[in-house]
């Protein structure tokens, strides 16, 4: 397995003669990468310090086209070789730099990152916040959308989606997966097993441990990866390279991959379900005698990440398609609730193990639509604010957290149905991510103003096909 480079050994391989092309990668806004080549010629140690410029000005959420002109600086340590170029190519994610000022980029979401785990620091509270994130994602053979004027339509397909089980136009073999019946039989049944081993071996090739893979409980090809978690910021980028990872391998065997939240009627969507610890003096402070095994730290974390669950949801599900998943009985939380074991409330505490060093509060909120940097700096600025402000998440949820009783629902919140409610509650709540300078003002308004215009909007005003089935003979 690759280990984390060194900036000596990345210069080794790009003047040796093992690598052919340089590839500098970054992440925009909303959390897609964006990449350019270089020659390993034009590549020299000074570049770590100097920076390369690039134009700014076409990444969505970024610079303007007067202010254009911006710097990456590439990360030593998050080098790898891509594992589908023809040409040998070192892949490096870079930070974002304001050449004029000489600082690291505000809107840079891998800056935002970076600056919560500093805050973490010198608020003493910890010196480490680990992550382990379990992405989910589809793997179809076939997707077809499109928008007009007239008419809009999307349609994906698999061939162990239990739709095709009466297919005559194909050789059908059976062993189509049933609606919520993928959690996780073998192969036959299970078509893509080899496939999730070679995304597991590549992950692994390029110095992500991992953990395990499975289906999920989708039909049409529903799966998992998880890795072992990390600090904060090399999980994300961690994440960043999986999805990457998961979607090469897809095309590789003709198939395409998506982690979109709810891309299927009638079945689970795909989550992020996010563990996290906070660790001093390479101590777990999350463990001890409380609830679950937790010490009063962890449940003061849990009462930052519930109080502030209805405004985080606006970086960890960004999407108008992340509320589709976010309804009952799909194994997905809708309410702002606690429990030990239990799968239908927004933090669960994982009782697999006793050991200290495993213990952790799992948020099953999130999706994989997130800008995994963004996402995970909200996060923790939410569990500092409780852990600061002793905040009590109340009495865990233990019951089935689809059914509360009277009393129980008196006592949470729901979260929110829509990415513009969430996002209009991030708006009455963010004074928590302004702490230590970790996200500024003008990083929440424009995430606000982004999301509001090119997703919000965009969806309001166009007709939805399920609108001629209800409307069209009134």
């Amino acid at each position: 397995m690759q280990v984390a480079m060194t900036q000596a050994e990345v210069m080794k391989l790009v003047k040796g003669d093992e690598v052919e092309i340089v590839d500098l990668r970054f992440i925009d806004f909303p959390g897609i990468w964006h990449h350019f080549s270089v020659s390993p010629r034009e590549f020299d140690e000074a570049i770590f310090q100097r920076g390369i410029g690039f134009d700014g000005s076409s990444i969505r959420g970024w610079q303007g086209i007067t202010e254009s002109d911006m710097i990456l600086k590439p990360i030593a340590e998050s080098a790898f070789i891509d594992p589908f170029c023809k040409h040998k190519t070192l892949a490096i994610v870079c930070a974002v730099f304001d050449p004029v000022t000489g600082q690291a980029y505000t809107r840079d979401p891998r800056n935002v990152a970076a600056k919560a785990e500093r805050y973490l620091r010198e608020s003493g509270i910890g010196d480490v916040c680990h992550i382990g994130p379990e992405a989910e994602f589809f793997i179809f053979d076939h997707v077809a959308f499109d928008q007009k004027e007239n008419g809009a339509y999307y349609e994906v397909d698999s061939s162990e989606g239990k739709w095709n089980s009466g297919a005559r136009d194909v050789p059908n073999l059976g062993y189509k997966v049933p609606i919520k019946g993928g959690y996780f039989p073998v192969p036959p049944m299970d078509q893509q097993q080899d496939l999730r081993s070679e995304i597991m071996l590549e992950m692994e090739r390029i110095g992500i441990q991992t953990e395990t893979h499975h289906h999920e409980v989708a039909t049409g090809g529903q799966g998992e990866i998880d890795f072992r978690f990390r600090p904060l910021v090399e999980a994300a980028d961690a994440l960043m390279k999986c999805k990457y990872i998961v979607k090469g391998c897809a095309a590789r065997y003709g198939k395409t991959a998506t982690f979109m939240p709810k891309p299927l009627f009638g079945d689970n969507g795909s989550g992020l379900h996010v563990n996290l610890s906070i660790w001093k003096d390479g101590k777990n402070l999350f463990a001890g005698n409380e609830y679950a095994g937790l010490s009063k730290t962890a449940l003061y974390a849990i009462g930052g990440i519930l109080q502030h669950t209805p405004a985080l949801l606006a970086f960890t599900n960004p999407t108008t398609n992340s509320y589709r998943r976010l309804i009952p009985n799909y194994e997905a939380p809708v309410n702002v609730t606690y429990s030990a074991r239990n799968r239908s409330v927004a933090i669960r505490v994982p009782m697999y193990s006793s050991s200290e060093n495993t213990k952790r509060i799992e948020l099953r909120t999130p999706d994989a639509s997130s800008n995994p940097y963004l996402a995970f700096a909200a996060i923790l600025m939410a569990a500092t604010d409780g852990i600061r402000n002793r905040i009590d998440p109340g009495k865990p949820i233990d019951g089935n957290g689809y059914e509360l009783s009277a009393a129980d629902r008196a006592r949470t919140i729901p979260i929110p149905k829509s990415l513009d409610g969430a996002l209009d509650a991030l708006r009455r709540d963010h004074t928590f991510l302004l702490e230590g300078g970790v996200f500024t003002q003008d990083v929440i308004d424009t995430w606000q103003a982004y999301k509001t215009a090119s997703e919000v909007d965009a969806i309001h005003v166009r007709p939805h096909p399920w609108e001629f089935a209800l409307y069209f003979d009134v």
